[in-house]
């Protein structure tokens, strides 16, 4: 208002400096037409303050609704800020949740997976322990007790060999095998044959086809089983009728690639035959000198199972099966005493805590062979060019549970 007045004041001064002075004035209607236009000036000048008043009364409207609206907008921004925060904190626990829910399901199907490992492990034991007793059937249930004598049946100059009589059957004729690498085999008649060397009639010499290797040949139901000489690992199965290989077969798992016993250096793989029938004896690399035990079908020739044995080759001379227990004979550097310090039987009934103190009788050095007769339930051992019988002493085991 106070500009107004200001303006008006300005512009009546303006005028009157371009009015004429009185003595020039004109007639009073100019007078009157000058007065009107600052009434009209007025009125507008009017006007326009009151629109201007109009204007900041608008505004300040305005501004007091938009400061509202601010305070409301402050006042829904922190509420969706709370909002949005509790939004994320139960995001965040859902997502735990969901984790320890996968969590559990993952723990679910492992031990699922677990359990069925489990039962599918369990099951194959019980059928490996089913084929096993299936395998191991024989009635027999014998187990050693101690060496009860020893008898020389006859000496001679070579140092390693091995003599067997068929373990099956009826025979009394018995086998004579020199040396460890050879192809002559010497049939005598009976033992008393072997023994008197005047008897008649004199042996009769079998040239084989192939050297064996080692002094782990078994007489089995007439057929000579023998690791083949210049091979690693395979067994002829040899028909001393015929003088012909009736078949052969290449043992498994690295066999013949390490001595099976340490004081029996050229003996790779050996043969021995019980009241179960044929087995094999050997080691190999990668089984930190355990001895592996192989039940073989001898018609076929095929490996029926095999056990890694908690037996150590390492001071071993000698071993043999009875009743399906592997026997392990051990000496101090070869010589005496030659004591038996693990056993091992594929079906659990016995162990080493089940037998007394087992020693053979002493001898100057170690064993060539020895292999049990399941007829005769005795030893036949070759010990520095002497061929020796051990006679037994066994008792019942224990039943099977």
């Amino acid at each position: 208002m106070m500009a107004l007045r200001q303006a008006s004041a300005f512009l009546v001064l303006l005028l009157a400096a371009f009015l004429p002075p009185p003595h020039c004035a004109q007639d009073p209607a100019m007078v009157h037409y000058i007065y009107q236009r600052f009434q009209v000036l007025e009125q507008g000048l009017q006007k326009c303050t009151q629109a201007t008043r109009a204007y900041v009364e608008d505004f300040r409207e305005f501004s007091k609704n938009i400061s509202v609206m601010l305070g409301r907008c402050q006042t829904y921004t922190s509420e969706y800020k709370s909002a949005v925060s509790n939004l994320a904190l139960r995001v965040e626990h859902a997502q735990r949740e969901i984790d320890y829910l996968e969590y559990l399901r993952e723990a679910d199907m492992c031990i699922e997976a677990e359990e069925k490992i489990l039962a599918e492990k369990l099951v194959q034991e019980a059928e490996e322990e089913n084929k096993i007793r299936t395998l191991l059937n024989a009635s027999c249930d014998n187990m050693l007790m101690g060496i009860k004598s020893l008898k020389i049946v006859k000496k001679t100059m070579d140092t390693d060999g091995s003599w067997m009589k068929d373990a099956v059957g009826a025979s009394p004729k018995v086998y004579f095998l020199i040396g460890s690498r050879n192809n002559t085999v010497w049939e005598f008649a009976n033992m008393r044959a072997l023994m008197e060397d005047s008897a008649k009639p004199g042996p009769r010499k079998l040239i084989l086809t192939h050297s064996w290797q080692g002094t782990g040949q078994v007489i089995y139901k007439g057929f000579l089983f023998f690791h083949n000489q210049g091979t690693p690992n395979e067994i002829i199965k040899y028909n001393l009728q015929k003088r012909t290989v009736e078949d052969r077969m290449l043992l498994p798992g690295g066999a013949g690639r390490a001595l099976v016993y340490q004081h029996s250096p050229s003996t790779y793989i050996d043969l021995a035959v019980d009241e179960h029938g044929l087995w094999a004896i050997h080691s190999g690399p990668g089984i930190h000198g355990h001895l592996v035990l192989t039940k073989i079908e001898p018609g076929t020739l095929g490996m029926e199972h095999s056990w890694v044995t908690p037996c150590k080759s390492q001071d071993a001379e000698a071993a043999f099966l009875l009743c399906g227990v592997l026997y392990v004979v051990y000496s101090s550097g070869g010589h005496g005493p030659h004591h038996i310090t693990c056993v091992y039987d594929p079906r659990g009934t016995i162990s080493e805590e089940d037998l007394p103190n087992l020693f053979f009788p002493r001898r100057p050095r170690s064993h060539s062979m020895i292999h049990y007769n399941a007829r005769d339930k005795q030893l036949y051992a070759w010990n520095d060019g002497n061929q020796i019988i051990y006679k037994l002493q066994t008792k019942r085991k224990q039943p099977l549970k």
